[in-house]
């Protein structure tokens, strides 16, 4: 394992100076792990919790800067908008972008379509109360999801100390201002609403602005017995432009200047036009009652109606008519067994996904050399390339049971069951020619029917050696099937559609202890999975296949110590050995090595401080050496404390706020790779960014 490297002097200065509680708090209520209310402390697993308070301090801009310090998660994002690409515990590195194998909850509502597939657009990064990440298999939330639930939680309708206006400006002509506002409309009756807009230009890299305008309302509603109602209408429209890959030549431009080009000499690429625009209605509503003295039911209702037009290599999408319908109708039944309290969680949920008449165009300005396309100068649509209709059904069942089989012990047993339905049709007149840089005569009609029956069971213990300390072991899996993407890609470039769901078996011990001054997590876990599916990377296509077996090591530390009432410090490492056990594709043997882009090691280092008015901040996060292809013919060394700073005056009702990200303007890349014909990738992480905040609490 190689040797970490010095810190910087002005992190060590900041560490001895300043410094407050853990980032991930254990005395916060999740319901990630297993859909009741339960403290962190108390999960027999993995699961982290960030909480209003230090999103605040962060200045998050985007779901990455919120849990990018966690350990065991890699966030990376090309332009600071919802472009995230998320991995947890290795899960979702197969995906090229965007995020995969991960659910993703707002206010209980999955953003994760029923074949994997995330979309972070409206999620209103000003609008959120705490995050919570469950690493690893066996919530029972996760439907499709074997790497773990991401959950964000909205500000309650319900909560009236939560309002305030915030205007903002900072580096790359960036601009925010977000406002929330809630009032009592009569005796059992609450209204809130958020409006946030948020912009950047980005202008250290070519195309690569970003805006995005968010809008909801929210209404809660008391009924006798405690029951409650509530239900949220809002709205996004977002616009995001992505700017490619770099190639070495364009790589090696930015670590000399801090400034990068994003034309085929420095791409690698002739287009340079990708982006993502897209418009959402989203419509939720949740109700809670007691049906007797140990029932409780908590069903939930929501629509999403998304468009979105996204151009990409070679093609560009137009996707104007998709639903996304879903319920979840939970029972909690609390009862006695063994002589201690317990409680069952049971219920049933549905989740469609219906898109009708997605098209696909052809590139109308394009540059061509020597029958090749060589540049395209505009992201205007061109002749019809493709119209499909596609169809996902997800319907399944869960049931936990959490019981005391003696004083100080906790155990839950728990299952979940889906069956995924995919139904996909349409004609394709054109395709993209990858090897021949043209566009071809297409396939005609098509239709590909899957059919997939996922299991995800759980077992965990939890002992309390104190009460403030516990141990828990834990053994969970879950089935995650290959996404519609997938199948119509390799489809599309004759390679294989039959796909096999892969298996993830993860066993896990660990220690937490939450006292007033000291907080700590330690997590050691092992995760086997077979028919694992990996993105191959041929040239600038990639296709999926199912690896034959793939184990993860791992090893996770936080702290976080309260040296004095106003000072705190902590940190997090993470240490994985991530190897195919059997791998093979195309005649290339795989097996034992490691698996690419996952680092040796991650760790990070934060210190706050906090007295009267005044606060301050500092944090560094620093990323091993990994190997940047499947074959581990090269690695990359990572980088090493990237720092953010953040120092804050609060009077009143007023608090006015200066957050510095890359404070020393490191030049490093985010994310390295190399494909079966050894070009290189490289995305580069983003120089210093200032921003300023003013925020007045109402």
């Amino acid at each position: 394992m190689p040797k970490l490297k010095k810190l910087p002097l002005g992190i060590c200065l900041a560490i001895l100076s300043m410094s407050a509680k853990a980032e991930t708090s254990l005395d916060a209520v999740t319901v990630t792990a297993t859909k009741q209310e339960r403290k962190a402390l108390d999960v027999s697993q993995s699961v982290d919790v960030v909480k209003s308070e230090t999103i605040q301090k962060k200045n998050a801009r985007n779901i990455n800067d919120i849990i990018k310090t966690m350990p065991g998660v890699i966030a990376v994002s090309k332009n600071g908008g919802y472009d995230s690409r998320l991995i947890i515990r290795g899960a979702g590195l197969k995906a090229p972008y965007g995020v995969r194998e991960i659910m993703v909850l707002r206010d209980g509502v999955p953003m994760t379509d029923p074949d994997s597939f995330t979309r972070f657009d409206f999620v209103d990064i000003d609008d959120i109360s705490s995050v919570e990440v469950f690493k690893g298999p066996g919530s029972i939330e996760a439907s499709n999801a074997s790497g773990g639930v991401l959950a964000i939680n909205s500000i309650s309708v319900f909560d009236g100390t939560k309002d305030y206006v915030k205007l903002g400006a900072g580096s790359e002509t960036s601009r925010n201002a977000a406002l929330h506002k809630t009032w009592e409309a009569g005796q059992n009756d609450n209204i809130s609403i958020q409006l946030s807009r948020r912009q950047a230009d980005n202008n250290w890299r070519q195309w690569n602005q970003f805006d995005t305008t968010q809008f909801s309302i929210k209404e809660g509603h008391f009924f006798k017995g405690e029951s409650t109602l509530e239900t949220e209408l809002s709205y996004q429209e977002s616009n995001l432009q992505l700017p490619g890959s770099l190639n070495a030549a364009g790589y090696a431009k930015y670590l000399q200047s801090g400034q990068t080009l994003n034309d085929k000499a420095n791409t690698g690429s002739a287009f340079s036009k990708s982006a993502r625009d897209s418009k959402t209605l989203f419509f939720n509503t949740r109700y809670k009652t007691k049906l007797s003295k140990t029932l409780e039911f908590k069903p939930q209702f929501y629509v999403n109606k998304w468009q979105h037009f996204h151009p990409v290599t070679g093609i560009i999408n137009d996707a104007k008519d998709n639903y996304v319908v879903g319920t979840d109708l939970m029972f909690d039944r609390k009862h006695q067994l063994f002589g201690h309290d317990a409680s069952q969680v049971f219920g049933v949920t549905v989740r469609g996904d219906i898109r009708n008449q997605g098209k696909k165009y052809q590139y109308r300005d394009t540059v061509i050399k020597f029958g090749r396309i060589v540049d395209v100068t505009s992201d205007a649509k061109g002749t019809l390339a493709s119209v499909e209709d596609s169809s996902n059904l997800l319907s399944g069942a869960y049931f936990q049971q959490t019981f005391s089989p003696a004083e100080r012990w906790q155990m839950d047993l728990g299952v979940r069951y889906d069956h995924l339905n995919m139904d996909i049709s349409g004609d394709e007149y054109w395709k993209y020619d990858y090897a021949g840089a043209k566009y071809v005569a297409g396939q005609g009609h098509y239709t590909t029917r899957a059919n997939y029956d996922l299991f995800a069971p759980k077992a965990s213990v939890n002992y309390e050696l104190a009460k403030l300390s516990r141990l828990y072991a834990t053994v969970s899996g879950a089935q995650q099937a290959p996404t519609e993407s997938e199948i119509s890609n390799n489809r599309s470039y004759g390679h294989a559609t039959n796909l096999k769901a892969s298996t993830a078996v993860q066993y896990e011990v660990g220690y937490k202890h939450n006292a007033q001054k000291l907080q700590t997590t330690f997590a050691l876990y092992q995760i086997d999975l077979t028919d694992e599916i990996v993105g191959v990377k041929d040239g600038t296509t990639t296709y999926y296949v199912n690896a034959g077996k793939t184990q993860k090591k791992g090893a996770e530390l936080n702290v976080g110590y309260q040296v004095l009432p106003s000072v705190g410090i902590g940190g997090t490492a993470a240490v994985q050995d991530y190897r195919y056990l059997k791998y093979q594709d195309s005649g290339a043997d795989y097996s034992g090595n490691h698996v690419r882009f996952i680092p040796e090691q991650q760790y990070s280092i934060f210190a706050n401080y906090q007295h009267k008015g005044y606060q301050a901040r500092v944090e560094g996060m620093a990323f091993g050496s990994y190997y940047i292809d499947d074959a581990n013919t090269e690695k990359y060394s990572g980088y090493n404390m990237v720092t953010n700073m953040m120092v804050a005056y609060r009077q009143k009702a007023h608090l006015f706020q200066l957050n510095v990200n890359n404070l020393f303007d490191m030049r490093y890349a985010e994310e390295v790779s190399k494909d079966s014909r050894g070009s290189y990738s490289y995305t580069p992480g983003a120089p210093r960014n200032i921003q300023f905040n003013y925020r007045y609490q109402l």
